[in-house]
């Protein structure tokens, strides 16, 4: 009960996603798994606030970074943690917000690999390649990929597209992204044509009575999953010539990177990437 009435408490408020309130509910379980175990654990969860202290805290993440826990696991545990014990204080769970004294260790950054403005050519290269025989599939991904790229956009944001959130005249995007922001992504010609093509006939041929106002389709009819989008995008990055095999989130570098070198404004660049 404590969890569900967390979880709840996530999902109010700030916007988070449905994947940050797993992470979040499951990084406090394994917490509060581990507390009880300890030989001062809860015996329930009435006994939560003596089993809760800054000690035990630093000693269970310890043991994460002892199990070879990436750093930016470990941040995010301390992130839970601490949303947990502000909660759980505000609930009358705990006397104390204790977790409110952790540190998280800093993560490390790792720049994404990105195309080089030759090999990105190679890599539109490849999707139209692949979508002149009319497969709507292969029309499908070779749009994942136009916009992907012309756009900079998440492949979340993508995945949650519908048709209406194409402005067709203004060639625009209406684009919903972290925290519900929306904002309007403009996109190409290249980019158009790809999707007259796939909204013309390709969309319609994979269309089915659940498909509902998603733009972009799987092959039985639902919305695309993000993960079958990610797939695509290794696969063609992966069969052109000279291109690294990449994800959709070095597509939206790549554009971000090629924008900047042809003098685009900085401040602009962040605007259309949602930041």
């Amino acid at each position: 009960p404590v969890l569900d009435d967390y979880s709840d408490h996530l999902r109010t408020g700030r916007s988070r996603s449905e994947a940050t309130v797993r992470a979040y509910r499951s990084d406090v379980a394994l917490l509060l798994g581990r507390l009880a175990e300890a030989p001062e654990g809860p015996a329930e969860a009435g006994d939560l606030a003596s089993a809760f202290t800054l000690p035990a805290l630093r000693g269970w993440l310890a043991e994460q970074v002892q199990a070879g826990a990436a750093r930016s696991t470990v941040a995010r545990r301390v992130a839970a943690v601490r949303s947990f014990s502000s909660w759980a204080v505000r609930a009358g769970l705990l006397p104390v917000d204790v977790a409110a004294r952790l540190e998280a260790p800093r993560p490390h950054r790792h720049l994404p690999e990105v195309l080089h403005a030759d090999q990105a050519t190679e890599v539109i290269r490849t999707t139209e390649l692949g979508a002149e025989g009319g497969d709507p599939i292969a029309t499908r991904d070779q749009l994942v990929v136009e916009l992907l790229y012309a756009c900079g956009i998440r492949v979340s944001e993508l995945c949650g597209l519908d048709v209406d959130d194409v402005d067709r005249e203004r060639r625009l995007l209406r684009v919903i992204g972290k925290g519900n922001r929306e904002r309007a992504v403009p996109y190409g010609l290249p980019a158009d044509k790809v999707l007259n093509s796939w909204l013309g006939s390709a969309r319609p041929a994979l269309a089915t009575a659940s498909s509902g106002p998603a733009l972009l389709l799987g092959a039985r009819g639902g919305r695309l999953d993000p993960r079958t989008a990610r797939r695509v995008v290794n696969e063609i990055t992966a069969a052109t010539p000279g291109s690294p095999r990449l994800s959709p989130h070095a597509l939206r570098h790549s554009s971000a990177t090629h924008l900047l070198e042809r003098g685009a404004d900085l401040r602009h660049v962040q605007e259309l990437l949602g930041h």
